[in-house]
């Protein structure tokens, strides 16, 4: 994207976030976005595509934080009034003359454009990010990189403790098997651009001053397709349908993002391709729960069992273990079955907590409470004298 789209575009506004927004909040609002407009959920919907593209390279932006100040910057300079509008429609960014209309190509009165196209695109990129500057060599452009690609993916409790590997598809932008990315006619190769020789940029002149800017006949890229492919009409990239083979490590967590470099969009004419980001999201498990590392695990246990102690036999995720309950537990008294729980990147494992509830019943038989009652006269109250002595205050 160039700098002529940052000062175009509102990518604020595309995520409907204020400009103060931080940085969660931009990439929740992405992600909410991105499932309502993702091509998967809307097949045939051009409209909930175009949406696709356009929060997607707003997020490119927001989501960065650099290129986010650098956008911010870029904005706050354009709108403050850095280049103000003369009585002929001129400009005067440092006291030098020019048709504003000349910043983006469009002038209406002729002239030779001197700063159309790259040319002011430059000037700001070579501000923003540490180039030359307004005599500098412009860099040319080049085969543009692809760009990032974000999806999720729901994995069950157990295969997120234990990692696994899911085949994962995909239908995005890939490379065109027909020309293999270079966006050429099978038989014919991209040539030398004629007009700056395969520099990917030309400069002119101006007084004392010396303007590069990428080249207008290759759009800065060095070559020009004069014979183009048939499949993607010398683009390189063509939408597919692929399938990858995603390892998701043990132990991968709720909310985390899996990056695979290089599997994203690809680049344009024979340009890196992004990358792939892989959402993460854990389905509960029916009786585990996890802390970090820890797995949890509520169990019931009678009040008989939490007076006179018990063994415990309790499942894990790869069998089962034995628990000792002592003698007068209380109710929600955690126990700890070391080695049990998540396997770390060390090879090192976390626990499994085990929380005791004493489950009181709501109905007992005859004998039952006789035999309660004959237990309760024969055992000690409960501690309750700061208690009581806090109620008699009010008697």
């Amino acid at each position: 994207m160039s700098s002529k789209d940052w000062i175009e575009k509102d990518y604020y506004a595309a995520l409907g976030v204020d400009k103060s927004a931080s940085s969660d909040e931009i990439k929740k609002a992405y992600r909410k976005l991105a499932r309502e407009s993702h091509p998967d959920h809307n097949p045939g919907d051009t409209g909930a595509e175009e949406r696709f593209k356009t929060v997607s390279e707003a997020y490119a932006v927001l989501g960065d934080e650099k290129k986010r100040r650098e956008y911010d910057e870029m904005r706050s300079l354009f709108g403050s009034g850095a280049f103000r509008r003369n009585a002929r429609g001129g400009g005067q960014p440092g006291g030098m003359p020019f048709d504003v209309s000349d910043l983006f190509g469009g002038g209406a009165g002729g002239g030779d454009n001197r700063f159309s196209g790259g040319g002011f695109t430059d000037l700001f990129s070579s501000i923003f990010s540490g180039g030359g500057g307004a005599g500098g060599p412009a860099r040319p452009r080049g085969p543009a990189r692809g760009r990032d690609v974000e999806t999720e993916v729901a994995l069950d409790f157990t295969d997120a403790v234990r990692g696994v590997t899911l085949p994962l598809t995909l239908r995005a932008p890939g490379v065109c098997d027909t020309c293999h990315g270079n966006g050429a006619k099978p038989g014919t190769q991209p040539v030398a651009c004629p007009v700056c020789h395969g520099a990917g940029v030309t400069t002119r002149n101006q007084g004392s001053f010396s303007f590069s800017e990428p080249c207008r006949n290759c759009q800065g890229v060095g070559t020009i397709v004069e014979e183009k492919c048939p499949e993607c009409h010398g683009t390189g990239g063509v939408t597919k349908t692929r399938t990858l083979h995603v390892r998701f490590p043990a132990g991968v967590s709720d909310g985390q993002r899996i990056r695979l470099a290089g599997r994203g969009e690809p680049g344009e004419r024979g340009g890196p391709a992004g990358d792939l980001f892989v959402q993460v999201k854990v389905r509960p498990d029916e009786l585990f729960g996890r802390t970090g590392d820890d797995l949890t695990l509520t169990v019931p246990i009678t009040y008989a069992e939490a007076v006179l102690g018990t063994d415990l036999r309790v499942p894990t995720l790869d069998g089962t273990v034995t628990l000792r309950v002592p003698p007068g537990t209380p109710s929600g008294r955690v126990l700890r079955a070391r080695g049990k729980g998540v396997v770390r990147k060390d090879g090192r494992a976390g626990d499994l907590l085990v929380t005791l509830d004493v489950v009181v019943p709501a109905k007992v038989s005859d004998e039952a409470r006789a035999a309660l009652q004959t237990f309760a006269a024969q055992t000690p109250p409960a501690a309750r004298e700061h208690l009581d002595a806090r109620v008699r205050r009010f008697s």
